[in-house]
């Protein structure tokens, strides 16, 4: 056991989690996109209005693993507006230094029983993103297209579709 427990986000944990996040990205994306691209999309996804805008929605869920005075990991997810019955598992971060410890899988598994009216979890992957790939396939995932836009608000670069099958469905 990692030491970590999982629970709910709450405002005073966002700037926390926001440290997480930026650190987390850099390790994950400068060496793809270099890190001056990377901090201009840490502007936009989290900055602190973006992070409360995600904490106090209502169809969704906001969580971290907390050891009592570090967040070592983040997870939130959402239903999605556009697929019926489908929670699109938006971010899932876990600090680089505590990785492979299973603080991915706690946040993972209990994001997994917060939507009890999805039938399917889906999410979109950088293809490059070796690692995450390999966390995702490993937790049931598979993959099911490519989103070559990513939209206008979203940094270009395509995505590769993974959906799972939630449990009791």
């Amino acid at each position: 056991m990692s030491g970590y427990f999982v629970r709910t986000a709450g405002e005073r944990d966002l700037e926390k989690v926001r440290a997480l996040l930026v650190e987390s990205f850099h390790a994950s994306y400068d060496s793809l996109h270099g890190r001056a691209k990377v901090a201009d999309l840490i502007i936009h996804l989290f900055s602190p209005a973006a992070l409360k805008a995600r904490l106090v929605r209502k169809d969704a869920e906001f969580l971290v693993a907390d050891d009592g005075r570090n967040i070592g990991g983040m997870g939130y997810a959402a239903m999605s507006q556009a697929l019926t019955k489908t929670v699109m598992l938006h971010l899932l971060y876990v600090r680089p230094a505590l990785q492979r410890q299973g603080i991915g899988r706690d946040i993972f598994a209990e994001l997994e029983t917060c939507f009890p009216d999805a039938e399917i979890m889906r999410l979109e992957v950088e293809p490059q993103n070796a690692a995450a790939i390999a966390f995702y396939l490993s937790h049931g995932f598979t993959e099911v297209g490519r989103n070559e836009n990513r939209g206008a608000g979203q940094s270009g670069i395509p995505a590769l579709i993974f959906e799972k099958p939630l449990e009791g469905h």
